[in-house]
């Protein structure tokens, strides 16, 4: 690789904390600085400075991919420069041997190392091109890190400590759920908990709000300041609220929305304690509002799976090489699903509402994929080209399938106990520092629920039947009706419902009392 120059890294010699002695037995930690007031070349510059590292921490890692984003990133391609230097600042010989990897020959001499990297919003590849919400942005006025498309690490250090000093201009604002040691200073215990934090700063606006006790703040960058972080937030809080009723309480300490508004739309990506938003910038609407907080409530809902209900493979996850978990009909589908009915049982959505975005769901399952595709196989394959020209039914056929399951549970419980319930249940079973089996989870909702549940998932999530739409909701006194073809055209609410069907219906609106689990 070309050296890098020392006027590259010029202002980087003051932003660097210097290591400290470490104990001969303890890990090392690791120390970033990123330098942000030099934007004109649309790099990051990073130095990384380290003491005792061994012959396991001799690969420099950057991330193939990233929790959440179910595509090949391969962020080594964005690599402009890359070199170690020992104590007297010697270089080291470095050799990069696969697309994300750089090898260091003597780890044990480096103290130092540094490169640049390009931000990936406006750098072109062939292929695999970084979604907006999972890369980075440089400009003038404002600075988007996604920190897997920055930092790397030394092999076997993945669960290090890490420490990430931030230079720049004095008057911006900084939106992350990043603990901080002070100014431009922050910290995490492990490269996956600093990855899990996307940081936004630059000229923003900001606003905050309680939910059951824990500080909500939004954090907004706007073009030409058409959108505010208040007007979010007004749009938002009743759906917050609703969130913290459907949970009972909120399982995280804190959460910060981080949210893009310029010149393109993409979309929003999850985080445990975050979620970061890119969209095309216009006038704030009552319906840009409202389309803004059904987004957000999906990616909020994401504080319950995958951040306290996930498999071993979500919480070991592999960064050199994709590994695919079969659970994305619950980390994603389920999500989905919650995002809306937690807004219909709060009152938010109208019986009516809430149908006709499910008809939509139908109706796109039906006609713009491929209905052989069951969601398992569609988990499997969600970072091949196959399974992404079907991943986004995750959030169709996923959602539906979610909702019946809801009334499937509803049913067997005679209106005590549905999703909703098991999802509460499954918090508290395992939570954020204890994975489920990847291969047990039905295993584990059968013993929770009835024998009924495993049919369920046998047909409709590794299976590909047909959802029974028809059925299911006819439980609740709803039909769904269909044109001379077949196809879906509206529900209709049944006004005088049986007995069991308005028992049904009462508890599917959240309009019963349930039983304490």
């Amino acid at each position: 690789m070309p050296r890098l120059s020392e006027l590259l890294f010029a202002t980087l010699g003051a932003a660097a904390p210097s290591s400290t002695p470490a104990v001969a037995t303890a890990a090392p930690s690791l120390s970033y600085a990123v330098d942000l007031n030099d934007r004109a070349d649309d790099l990051f510059k990073v130095t990384l400075t380290v003491k005792g590292l061994g012959p396991d921490n001799g690969i420099y890692q950057f991330a193939s991919t990233a929790p959440g984003t179910y595509q090949v990133m391969n962020i080594g391609r964005f690599v402009r420069g890359f070199e170690a230097l020992d104590a007297a600042g010697a270089r080291i010989p470095v050799e990069q041997v696969s697309v994300n990897q750089w090898r260091i020959a003597e780890p044990a001499r480096a103290r130092t190392i540094r490169y640049a990297i390009a931000e990936t919003w406006d750098t072109e590849v062939e292929q695999n091109q970084v979604y907006l919400m999972c890369g980075t942005s440089i400009e003038r006025d404002h600075v988007l890190i996604n920190p897997h498309a920055v930092i790397g690490y030394p092999s076997g250090l993945q669960q290090a400590p890490v420490r990430l000093r931030l230079a720049y201009p004095a008057a911006w604002v900084v939106g992350t759920a990043l603990e901080r040691d002070g100014k431009g200073v922050y910290h995490a215990e492990s490269y996956d908990e600093l990855i899990d934090s996307p940081i936004l700063l630059g000229r923003l606006t900001e606003a905050r709000m309680m939910v059951t006790g824990v500080p909500v703040e939004i954090y907004v960058y706007s073009k030409t300041d058409k959108i505010k972080a208040p007007q979010l937030l007004g749009a938002m809080d009743d759906m917050l609220e609703a969130a913290g009723r459907f949970l009972g309480r909120l399982p995280v300490d804190r959460y910060t929305f981080l949210y893009h508004f310029e010149d393109q739309s993409a979309g929003a990506w999850e985080h445990s304690l975050s979620s970061e938003y890119v969209f095309e910038e216009g006038e704030f609407t009552d319906s840009l509002g409202q389309s803004l907080t059904d987004i957000a409530a999906h990616e909020f809902f994401h504080v319950v799976t995958p951040l306290n209900i996930h498999s071993e493979i979500i919480e070991h996850f592999n960064f050199v090489t994709p590994v695919p978990s079969q659970h994305l009909w619950l980390y994603e589908g389920t999500t989905e699903w919650a995002a809306h009915v937690m807004q219909l049982r709060a009152g938010l959505k109208s019986p009516e509402d809430y149908l006709a975005h499910t008809l939509r769901k139908i109706q796109i399952d039906r006609t713009a994929f491929d209905s052989s595709y069951s969601l398992r196989e569609l988990a499997l394959t969600s970072y091949s080209d196959s399974g992404q020209a079907q991943y986004a039914n995750i959030y169709m056929r996923g959602a539906l399938t979610a909702g019946l399951l809801d009334i499937r549970l509803l049913e067997l419980s005679k209106g005590e106990r549905g999703l909703q319930d098991v999802i509460l249940e499954l918090t508290r079973k395992f939570g954020k520092d204890r994975a489920f089996p990847e291969a047990g989870l039905v295993d584990t909702l059968v013993a929770m629920t009835y024998p009924e549940v495993r049919d369920f998932f046998a047909r409709y999530v590794w299976e590909s039947d047909k959802l029974p739409i028809e059925e299911y909701y006819a439980k609740l006194g709803i039909r769904l009706a269909e044109d001379a073809d077949g196809r879906p055209v509206r529900f209709e609410i049944e006004p005088n419902p049986t007995q069991e069907q308005r028992r049904l219906r009462e508890a599917w609106l959240g309009r019963r009392p349930r039983k304490a689990t």
